[in-house]
């Protein structure tokens, strides 16, 4: 199983297994895992990589991966000889069963055996701008563990699973993606209550980091690109730690793909401090931001950029860009991929999608390049085909003025 070590991304220093900071600098945790060699197990979906996950057991009824294959709709629109697309979603004439439609599965699975594996009692609290809570409330309405999700009230339309609702108890948020992780912050400090860990989760960024992996394992390479749209960019750093993975092997190169992150301008906070601009010069308020993005799960007021192994890092050993896509490419980019490879996509995907079309009419990549594009969720109308959807109710209703004794109320009764 996936016997590891955690170490600082800054400093170096060792850290006890479960932390999420380190005491001497802002460092992510990572984690060092004592199998070096890349060797797939013959079992379903992340469970395959379970070497390089921090789990011990591993449970058939959740972790579905992501699918890799190569194009050839899109692959011949732009003159490209080795695309290759990661879909994670629900279309299962390709393999891909991801009910939730999201890769944010990718995450909420392992971050739950994680959680069972440790046998602790502590409730699991998560923030989220709606496709992160979903893939939570469907692996725990199966696993039948206790989740709290915190989620905008513009979001809760996000929220449903394919199965019956389990422990899961869904408070909206009046406020914003930044004010639901206030929040989901107050009341994991308390007592019995353990916050999900964003970025700090290593679980979270490991479980992603199983894109690359699968590319490698079909394909036998790493990938010369990989391409993503990022809220926070955690999806652009587990594929970056991933590669390094790959690359310790000594079978697959010494290079990792360059990292080429999307984000939705003109909220885009990555996108902005990568091209220097300061806390002030981003009055995101201005733009009425998250509203009116083609996407708003890809707005995060508080990235992990500047830390220490976070996005501004693996960018920049990479050799990689951020880009910034405005709504009427991200637009016209999803209707050309929906044609092209004959599944719809979450308009977040979308951007992933321009983002590549701008790489290559800008020649940063060639033709014949080796390129990873990561379809971050997929398959929603082709899910209605085969699944029913059930809706999330919402259970409470509290704003940063508001005391989360109310929610303590609800619980305990």
């Amino acid at each position: 199983m996936g016997e590891y070590t955690l170490r600082c991304a800054g400093c170096g220093s060792l850290l006890s297994d479960g932390a999420t900071s380190c005491p001497l600098d802002s460092g992510l945790p990572r984690a060092e895992y004592t199998e070096r060699r890349f060797k797939p197990r013959e079992l379903p979906g992340i469970w395959s990589f379970i070497d390089w996950l921090p789990v011990d057991g591993w449970n058939p009824s959740t972790g579905a991966s992501s699918v890799t294959y190569r194009s050839s709709g899109l692959a011949d629109d732009l003159d490209l000889e080795r695309l290759y697309i990661s879909f994670s979603g629900y279309w299962p004439e390709r393999g891909a069963l991801m009910r939730t439609c999201s890769f944010k599965e990718l995450e909420a699975a392992p971050t739950m055996q994680m959680l069972l594996d440790r046998k602790t009692e502590e409730i699991l609290v998560v923030a989220s701008a709606g496709n992160t809570a979903r893939a939570f409330a469907e692996v725990c309405s199966v696993t039948g563990q206790p989740v709290i999700l915190f989620v905008p009230v513009s979001s809760l339309d996000r929220l449903w699973t394919t199965v019956e609702p389990g422990r899961v108890l869904v408070v909206g948020v009046k406020g914003d993606y930044a004010d639901a992780i206030k929040l989901a912050g107050v009341l994991s400090s308390r007592s019995g209550f353990r916050p999900e860990g964003g970025a700090r989760n290593i679980a979270r960024r490991d479980g992603m980091g199983t894109v690359l992996l699968d590319h490698v394992r079909r394909f036998d390479s790493l990938p010369d690109h990989y391409f993503q749209a990022i809220g926070s960019g955690t999806g652009g750093i587990a594929v970056w730690e991933a590669s390094m993975r790959v690359i310790g092997d000594g079978c697959f190169g010494e290079r990792p793909p360059r990292l080429h992150l999307a984000q939705n301008i003109p909220c885009a906070p990555v996108h902005a401090m990568w091209h220097g601009m300061s806390q002030e010069e981003m009055n995101f308020d201005a733009y009425g931001c998250p509203d009116g993005m083609h996407d708003d799960v890809l707005f995060n007021r508080n990235p992990p950029y500047a830390v220490p192994g976070g996005v501004r890092d693996a960018v920049i050993s990479s050799c990689g860009r951020i880009y910034g896509i405005d709504n009427t490419r991200a637009a016209s980019a999803q209707r050309l991929f929906e044609r092209s490879e004959g599944i719809d996509i979450l308009p977040a995907a979308a951007v992933a999608v321009a983002a590549l079309i701008d790489a290559v009419e800008s020649g940063f990549v060639g033709r014949d390049e080796e390129i990873l594009l990561n379809v971050t969720g997929g398959g929603v109308k082709r899910l209605a085909e085969d699944h029913s959807r059930m809706r999330l109710k919402c259970d409470l209703r509290l704003g940063l003025e508001d005391s989360v004794d109310v929610l303590l109320e609800e619980i305990l009764a």
